[in-house]
């Protein structure tokens, strides 16, 4: 393994690590079970995606990149604003709190996107796709794990406000990756 297969999945992992810290910071209180839910969606969605990206082809790298952005964008506003409503709403019943498989594959998708396009773009390197896989699904599981932690820990802290600050930290993510695709950041 060698350091550029390192770089690319600390890399990939960062947007689910920054959304596990947004849903550590929806409940509040960390719990491991659901810490351990979140990290092995987030981590097999970045695992798979880029063996996924790997076999589609060059070809279908250009469908993917003209809309990419747009799809994550989408998904995290969605979410990010459903956080927001719903702690001003103060339902105990929250979707996002829910954690339900749902919302895991939603979010595991939005986060994962870029490693799709990276697995189409992984060929010209030398760098193995199992491995590169591999190592992107445990820096992802792990980086998760430790974000949701985080996240409940200031959950503690911060009460009320930390939904709000979930979905503000998820439409920010969402609009970021917007934003680098189309060339403005």
């Amino acid at each position: 393994m060698d350091v550029t297969t390192i770089f690319i999945a600390v890399a990939l992992a960062m947007d689910s690590f920054s959304v596990a810290i947004a849903n550590g910071l929806a409940t509040k209180t960390f719990k491991i079970t659901k810490a351990i839910k979140i990290s092995v969606f987030f981590g097999f969605f970045q695992a798979i995606m880029p063996i996924i990206g790997w076999y589609a082809g060059v070809h279908v790298l250009d469908l993917i990149s003209e809309f990419d952005h747009w799809v994550a964008f989408i998904l995290l506003t969605f979410i990010g604003c459903r956080m927001i409503y719903e702690s001003i709403k103060q339902d105990p019943n929250s979707i996002i709190k829910s954690y339900s498989i749902k919302v895991l594959v939603i979010l595991s998708i939005a986060t994962s996107i870029d490693a799709l396009a990276v697995g189409l773009s992984v060929s010209i390197l030398t760098v193995s796709i199992i491995t590169l896989a591999t190592v992107t699904g445990v820096v992802t599981f792990m980086l998760s794990f430790f974000g949701v932690y985080l996240g409940g820990r200031f959950g503690c802290i911060l009460q009320n406000r930390v939904e709000s600050l979930g979905g503000i930290i998820l439409i920010v993510i969402g609009l970021r990756i917007l934003l680098e695709h189309l060339g403005i950041i």
